[in-house]
């Protein structure tokens, strides 16, 4: 657990990237009362990192998913995701990226951090940072791309909104901000009376998301392209600060 926080505190001070002196962020209630069985127990990176597995929780989406979101991403560039992700979606980041480019990644719960290390162990081209998605500690405007894949939806919607806000603030002019999450699905789509009862038990805030509009939640950007997919059940949005 210690090695990630030494990676993030000794690169963020070398490259210059932080606004404040990095620290040790406290687990969010959220994640420690609501989804302490996915991402905190000692048990759940055993259980869930398995790439079949992720993929049937996205009904066979999740290859989709992914490519759709990292299509979006520019290089060479620095390229933030928040939040670390069960499956292959960071690997392909990082093999996609060159050696021109930087591939940061931050997560509150070391855990996650320390999986996300042992999977990408072969990547010379990336960081993690042990940091709350709500209050990153880096500077503004640092990153070219920024993207968050599923993570909205695990977040009650003050923290959510602060999430949003700080990914758009890391992200330079004329960057890209990419959100990939659930969305409200067409009332036609029988998936989406399968997954109200499941949201309801496991995922408690993601209902909001088919309540309400990501870019309700975004500060003040240039552009903001919606697309959604499997009969509305995901979306991606796609900020251009």
């Amino acid at each position: 657990m210690r090695i990630a926080r030494f990676i993030s505190r000794s690169f963020a001070e070398k490259r210059s990237y932080s606004r404040v002196p990095a620290k040790a962020p406290e687990m969010p209630k959220y994640l420690t009362e609501t989804y302490w069985w996915a991402y905190v127990h000692p048990n759940a990176v055993w259980f869930f990192e398995r790439q079949w597995l992720v993929n049937l929780i996205l009904w066979g989406n999740f290859n989709r998913l992914r490519d759709y979101a990292l299509n979006e991403i520019t290089f060479p560039s620095k390229t933030l995701q928040v939040a670390c992700v069960y499956g292959n979606f960071t690997q392909k980041l990082t093999k996609l990226s060159n050696s021109n480019s930087e591939v940061h990644v931050v997560d509150v719960a070391e855990i996650q951090l320390e999986n996300l290390k042992e999977k990408c162990k072969n990547a010379t081209n990336l960081h993690l940072h042990h940091q709350d998605s709500t209050n990153l500690a880096f500077e503004d405007n640092v990153f070219d791309n920024t993207v968050l894949y599923f993570l909205l939806h695990e977040q009650p919607e003050e923290a959510r909104k602060l999430t949003i806000s700080e990914a758009v603030r890391v992200t330079k002019p004329g960057g890209k901000v990419v959100f990939v999450d659930y969305h409200g699905p067409s009332k036609l789509n029988p998936f989406r009376y399968i997954m109200i009862p499941i949201l309801r038990t496991l995922e408690p805030f993601a209902l909001d998301l088919w309540k309400k509009e990501i870019k309700d939640w975004l500060p003040q950007v240039t552009e903001v392209k919606k697309d959604t997919y499997f009969g509305g059940l995901y979306q991606k949005i796609v900020v251009k600060k």
